[in-house]
């Protein structure tokens, strides 16, 4: 069992050396910063983009065709205290927040029309939390990270049936595959619509580390080296970040999350369609407890 574990070892060094290499990576860094704030804090971005999906996959999960530019379907910062509990920030993607240089939008627009970089600087500045990771993952990463690690266990409070995310599920505790957990993420078709969306992201994405960090992934061959090989071709990551930092992210979280939203005052129409608008009080007083 010893030499077993000291082969293990080796593999998942050199392995984890190679993932690093081949990691997609961009330029998330803003022009114009906020100043450092405390901790540290990771823009975690899920994208609808369809690059890479064949037919197969297409039907499958139900994402529908190539939309060309990817939109965000998540946006949340994850806050990692010196010490504590770390921090989960939901971000409604319709969010009306200034994105620098366009104006007034919702916040996914950033990321259409400037790509993680200027999502990030939009971030920093409608938060004032400065970004020093950043994560991406599209849909057909998302689907087959889960199906690498043999699926994760999701508690719905509510069934929920919905065609257009290829998604029929029972209220309870059960396995998700890759399909099923990333139509959970995708759907609005509850009460609160989106608001609902931001909650069960954030369930799923605790659930996707914790399982991919247990000793029953990490330690079984047959699941970390294809997760790692999955994580490698759908991640992307800030020139800056590597795959040591993603593993740290993971880890920090086993220990137990607070779990946020942004404040929300009320929903609005504007030119730019049907927004939510921030309680300025609540969310300020939020993002300076993070500072």
């Amino acid at each position: 069992i010893a030499g077993f574990l000291v082969v293990l070892l080796v593999l998942l060094g050199a392995g984890t050396l190679w993932a690093d290499s081949q990691l997609n990576r961009v330029d998330a860094t803003p022009e114009t910063r906020v100043s450092n704030t405390a901790g540290t804090n990771w823009l975690l971005v899920g994208s609808d983009s369809r690059q890479g999906l064949s037919e197969e996959d297409i039907n499958r999960l139900g994402t529908g065709g190539d939309i060309g530019v990817g939109r965000t379907d998540t946006i949340m910062v994850l806050h990692l205290p010196r010490s504590g509990e770390p921090t989960l920030l939901s971000i409604p993607r319709d969010s009306y927040v200034n994105i620098p240089g366009w104006g007034m939008d919702k916040i996914n627009a950033a990321f259409t029309v400037g790509g993680p970089e200027l999502l990030a600087q939009t971030v920093e500045e409608s938060t004032g939390l400065r970004v020093d990771h950043y994560a991406e993952i599209g849909m057909g990463g998302l689907a087959n990270m889960v199906d690498a690690i043999g699926g994760v266990e999701m508690c719905p409070a509510e069934p929920i049936q919905d065609p257009l995310a290829n998604l029929d599920i029972q209220a309870g505790c059960q396995e998700f595959d890759g399909a099923t957990a990333l139509g959970y993420v995708r759907t609005r078709a509850t009460a609160m619509g989106d608001l609902d969306r931001v909650v069960r992201q954030r369930e799923f994405f605790s659930a996707l580390l914790s399982t991919a960090t247990s000793p029953g992934t990490l330690l079984n061959p047959f699941r970390v080296f294809p997760m790692i090989g999955d994580a490698v071709d759908t991640f992307t990551v800030g020139e800056g970040d590597h795959v040591w930092h993603l593993g740290r992210l993971a880890l920090a979280m086993r220990g137990g999350i607070q779990n946020e939203t942004v404040p929300i005052a009320t929903f609005a129409d504007y030119d730019v369609g049907n927004v939510v608008i921030w309680d300025d009080y609540a969310a300020e007083e939020l993002f300076s407890s993070l500072r």
